[in-house]
């Protein structure tokens, strides 16, 4: 996040889009309630009826994948009335003249026959964003898991540069984070193109660091993601560490991501449970959970936090840290003589610009933003207050694609995939709470009543629901929180494994999948329970 937590009850103006944040951040969200609750105005952008709209002045009821194109048509109005921030543009950023030629073309009308809002819906939150004196972004998953996820962003971003907001207390460009830790891991360098501390790998000065810190030669080409490894399974990787990640189930095209793993001639599994990942592998180590473990976390406002182990370890169980450098010090390799977390800490704090002013000791008691780039430093809660890192925002000039995959007569409606408050992921820790789990102990299929009747359907009876990689059967749940034509599941139940069905594409950058797409058909079925088609 570009901005701290408690700037969200600054705003007077809030634009949510891909964010079902009161489930999936539900602690967070009650900040923007108070926004409201002091005036502020909110927008939001989504193809469903999710919670946030109870409390929102506009909803952009938008088609699934469009979302680019609403975001040129709000860029082209807000360019067309003058409402640019002219200083902020002339002074801080690049490439201004030619996006705001670029959006000329991109009118509301244009993009309300893409993204389906009216196109005086499309004028008016555009106003009402740009004329805000402080305008916040937040969004989630439901921007970034696309094959567009990039452009998105950068939709996003091109938004809050021709309007000043970015830099002041109440806006920002506010990603909410879909993992615990996952900042963190980022941060850590758990990313194929970064080394710790977000130092692009094929940095040649980045490289001689590592390479004296390390004191061994290292790879100086950019590393894979998880789907280019699975593609590569069985073929040119024969081994393969999954840590701390449910990769059958959250996965996309299911079918695909089990021959991989089957495919190896070796897997390792540390996971907390014997999840449906860890029964494909030659050996599991068991972790130490949250409350087992001595570290550091970075949460979502890049706020460095300390954990402390509150209960011993049980059985065998020990820290990820531990285990991953035991492999590697069984495999010959040096520099992994860590002995708590506190090594490994100071180690990232010693290699990482954003983390110089850190140590385990100053974090004992202190929670500091990074980035704390000397010692004394209090941290940096709000980014980009004197400008940008690498000197000026650039504006980027971005036009629609569909999805990977759009509906046709064969496969006529869309789904759409996300969270549920109950349950979280793949519910490895969720679904083994007995409390948790009689709140939401089964997947539903939420579909508009008329969509329900037309499948010949009703409330609480089973329906097959097929994509070109698959097919599961669910039980459907008739509501107008779904728009017709769209239906929306989670991803989260084993026994309703509907990412069989996703996996059509993967933005080109990042290699995300686009989870929140896929063209499926739906018919009733008499069984019980979920399958995968032939």
């Amino acid at each position: 996040m570009s901005n701290p937590l408690r700037d969200m009850e600054k705003p007077d103006v809030i634009f949510c889009i891909g964010t079902n944040m009161t489930e999936c951040h539900p602690v967070a969200a009650t900040r923007l309630k108070r926004a409201i609750a002091n005036g502020a105005k909110m927008i939001v952008a989504d193809p469903r009826v999710i919670g946030l709209v109870e409390h929102a002045d506009m909803h952009l009821q938008l088609r699934v994948g469009s979302d680019a194109a609403l975001l040129l048509g709000m860029a082209h109005v807000i360019a067309r009335e003058g409402l640019i921030d002219e200083g902020f543009m002339r002074d801080r950023t690049t490439e201004a003249e030619a996006f705001l030629d670029h959006v000329k073309e991109f009118t509301p009308e244009w993009a309300s026959t893409i993204c389906e809002v009216p196109p005086e819906m499309i004028e008016e939150a555009a106003l009402l964003y740009a004329r805000a004196e402080r305008g916040a972004i937040y969004y989630t998953l439901g921007i970034t898991e696309h094959i567009c996820g990039v452009d998105n962003v950068q939709s996003l971003c091109n938004l809050a540069l021709m309007t000043g907001n970015v830099g002041r207390e109440g806006t920002g460009i506010n990603p909410m984070r879909g993992q615990n830790n996952i900042q963190g891991a980022g941060d850590v360098g758990a990313i194929p193109n970064n080394y710790p501390g977000f130092q692009p790998v094929t940095d040649p000065a980045n490289q001689a660091k590592f390479q004296a810190a390390w004191g061994r030669e290292i790879d100086i080409d950019k590393g894979i993601t998880k789907v280019r490894a699975l593609e590569l399974a069985g073929d040119k990787i024969r081994a393969m560490i999954i840590d701390g990640e449910n990769t059958v189930v959250t996965d996309p095209d299911r079918e695909h991501c089990e021959h991989a793993l089957k495919s190896l001639d070796f897997l390792v599994v540390c996971d907390l449970f014997m999840t449906e990942t860890a029964e494909f592998a030659d050996v599991v180590f068991p972790a130490t959970g949250f409350a087992e473990t001595d570290g550091t976390q970075t949460n979502t406002e890049r706020r460095v936090q300390r954990l402390r182990r509150a209960v011993p370890a049980p059985g065998q169980a020990k820290p990820d840290w531990w285990i991953l450098s035991q492999l590697a010090k069984r495999m010959g390799f040096k520099g992994f003589d860590y002995t708590e977390a506190k090594d490994v800490f100071n180690e990232l704090c010693s290699l990482s610009g954003i983390y110089a002013g850190l140590d385990w000791d100053r974090v004992e008691y202190g929670e500091y933003q990074w980035p704390v780039p000397e010692e004394g430093h209090p941290g940096t809660p709000r980014l980009h207050e004197d400008g940008f890192v690498n000197g000026r925002g650039i504006f980027k000039l971005i036009r629609y694609r569909d999805p990977a995959e759009t509906v046709d007569d064969d496969y006529p409606v869309w789904l759409t995939t996300g969270r549920r408050l109950e349950s979280y992921h793949s519910r490895t820790q969720t679904g083994r709470s007995s409390g948790i789990d009689y709140l939401l102990s089964e997947e539903v299929l939420e579909a508009h009543p008329d969509d329900v009747a037309a499948w010949g359907a009703e409330d609480g009876s089973f329906v097959e629901m097929a994509s070109r990689r698959g097919a599961v059967t669910i039980k459907v749940k008739a509501t107008e929180r779904s728009p017709r034509g769209t239906v929306f599941s989670s991803f989260s139940f084993n026994d309703v494994p509907v990412n069989v069905l996703t996996g059509a594409g993967y933005d080109p950058i990042t290699d995300t999948a686009e989870l929140k797409v896929c063209p499926v058909r739906i018919r009733p079925s008499p069984t019980r329970g979920s399958e995968a088609a032939d």
